[in-house]
């Protein structure tokens, strides 16, 4: 069903995408320099997103905190010490898995039932929680913008109407 370009994942993905080829003009040592800030590293920021990424799409096929709990270890250990292509990839393979599952999705005001270890049990829209999903990439993309900046180096354009401009061959 959401297969169209202009789609709020589809946002996402971009936006992330616009980050990562920033950071490939960028000297490879940034990808892991300490810096204090929300996070120690561009890396570690980019990990994060990858792990909640990951989260979110279990939760959205079905799955429970309980069961996707013990993968949150496991999706952290993938992205420890790994390359700028490395981490791409790694995210390059979720964006592919989230647009299978939403090509599938035949409603996506569709509500399931999310039991969240802290805050109880909700009935939850997954237009919602692909929402949420953006918000924290976009939250976590400007920190990244901000280390950047710490670091010397410009953050690079990721609002959502350069987005939409590209997608009608404006940037």
């Amino acid at each position: 069903m959401m297969t169209t370009p202009a789609s709020p994942y589809g946002y996402h993905v971009w936006a992330t995408r616009q980050v990562i080829e920033h950071l490939k003009k960028l000297p490879r040592s940034l990808f892991d320099q300490l810096v204090e800030s929300v996070f120690p590293s561009i890396s570690k920021a980019l990990g994060h997103i990858y792990r909640v990424d990951c989260v979110w799409l279990a939760v959205m096929s079905g799955d429970s905190f309980e069961q996707v709990s013990p993968s949150i270890a496991r999706w952290d250990a993938e992205v420890q010490g790994i390359s700028l292509e490395e981490m791409e990839e790694k995210l390059q393979g979720v964006f592919a898995r989230y647009f299978a599952f939403l090509s599938e999705q035949e409603d996506l005001e569709k509500e399931i039932q999310v039991s969240h270890p802290s805050y109880g049990n909700h009935t939850v829209r997954l237009s919602d929680i692909i929402q949420h999903v953006v918000n924290h990439g976009t939250y976590h993309r400007g920190n990244i913008t901000a280390m950047l900046r710490q670091m010397g180096h410009p953050g690079v354009p990721t609002d959502y109407i350069f987005y939409l401009l590209s997608l009608n061959g404006k940037s």
